[in-house]
């Protein structure tokens, strides 16, 4: 049963173009499943999380890491008494817009575009979504409801200070609200990623041997997980070992925001979804205490990881990869695909064309974007490189 602060799919703020809605699913249902059966979800089986694709496909990708958030945000929101599929529907589309190569892609990409606008992946998630996916015929985009439109939006907090141009020209035509909060269901998503980001990077972490369980036991949270599997389960391998502690690990930050947002939402008072908006603060948090466990753990992760040697060999690498194609198809629009040239006819201005440009990279996976690389230049940034000497225990 839904509380009174959960979204009530029977009182969403609607469509920008109405539609008679289904007789057999909530309006949250349908955002969902247009979500699922989008071409940029696709794309996500082949995009990085930390690794690139031809590093191995043990790794997690950027679609199996949007399963993983969803799971969770549907753990959590039903367990609060939230509207689960509005929870899901952000959840899945959270990392619509990110970039080939992650992270990597991204910072590449919002310096290419700094004369333009710059980029930002949360922003070009709601370009995709709204203008971007074309596959109905009465409108561009996947037409979803103010409500997930407002929690992709938001899911991170407010938008403040210059808001990005992908997502002030919908904003323009359909008003988000992005000076309040989005609703605790967009927040239960927001968290359910850090969850997922913090125990898939540690099973990821192991298996290409950027460090091992002799060092992760001295973080918080792990060293109690590995002990208490020890005790229960003394002459296990060394792989059941590993699973058994990680997932207790996911289980206590679990665990921790459930009970610490259930307090929150209490305190808080909020008798509507509305309300959870206008508290001028998150209603989903982590205790302060699992808070400052996790950035113990994310500092790890950063240094360790995500900054690791051999995981910056090939972070030089894309990037040059995307700062080589960027300028090619600026200079040749036509190079795009044909469905692509009426945009091209109809940009006006540099500032146009390279907005589509940016479209169309973000926009591809991993190995197409070394593939068009090496097809243009001639050159593959990858020679030599194998599989970055990353092993998979």
């Amino acid at each position: 049963m839904s509380e009174a602060f959960a979204c009530d799919p029977s009182q969403s703020r609607g469509r920008l173009y109405p539609e008679d809605e289904s007789a057999h699913r909530s309006c949250f249902q349908r955002d969902r499943d247009r979500i699922i059966h989008s071409s940029a979800f696709r794309r996500l089986k082949h995009k990085t999380q930390v690794f690139v694709e031809h590093e191995g496909d043990f790794y997690r990708t950027r679609l199996t890491h949007s399963i993983e958030v969803a799971q969770v945000a549907r753990t959590i929101s039903n367990t609060l008494g939230l509207d689960v599929d509005l929870a899901e529907a952000v959840a899945l589309a959270h990392d619509l817009g990110h970039t080939p190569f992650g992270h990597t892609g991204e910072d590449a990409l919002d310096e290419l575009m700094l004369p333009f606008g710059g980029f930002d992946h949360n922003a070009q998630t709601v370009r995709i979504v709204t203008m971007l996916e074309r596959h109905y015929a009465e409108f561009d985009g996947l037409n979803l409801t103010w409500d997930t439109l407002e929690g992709i939006a938001k899911h991170n907090g407010p938008v403040e200070g210059v808001i990005p141009y992908a997502l002030s020209e919908y904003n323009r035509l359909h008003d988000l609200e992005l000076h309040t909060h989005a609703s605790a269901e967009a927040q239960v998503a927001a968290l359910s990623d850090d969850i997922a980001y913090n125990n898939h990077d540690l099973h990821d972490g192991l298996r290409a041997g950027l460090f091992t369980e002799a060092e992760i036991v001295q973080l918080p949270m792990v060293g109690a997980a590995y002990a208490e599997v020890d005790r229960l389960y003394p002459d296990t391998d060394p792989y059941r070992r590993r699973h058994e502690a990680l997932r207790r690990v996911f289980g206590y930050m679990v665990v921790d925001l459930i009970d610490c947002s259930r307090a929150r939402l209490r305190d808080s008072g909020a008798r509507s979804a509305q309300e959870v908006r206008d508290c001028g603060a998150p209603v989903i948090a982590f205790s302060d205490g699992l808070y400052a466990d996790l950035k113990e753990i994310r500092h790890f992760l950063f240094t360790r990881m995500y900054r690791a040697p051999k995981v910056m060999v090939v972070r030089e690498r894309v990037t040059r990869a995307l700062k080589d194609l960027f300028p090619i198809y600026m200079e040749r629009p036509d190079l795009l695909p044909h469905r692509w040239q009426g945009d091209v006819a109809r940009a006006e201005g540099r500032a146009a064309l390279a907005r589509l440009v940016a479209d169309y990279i973000a926009g591809m996976t991993d190995r197409f974007a070394l593939q068009q690389h090496a097809e243009l230049t001639g050159a593959d940034v990858l020679d030599g490189l194998g599989q970055s000497g990353l092993s998979q225990h």
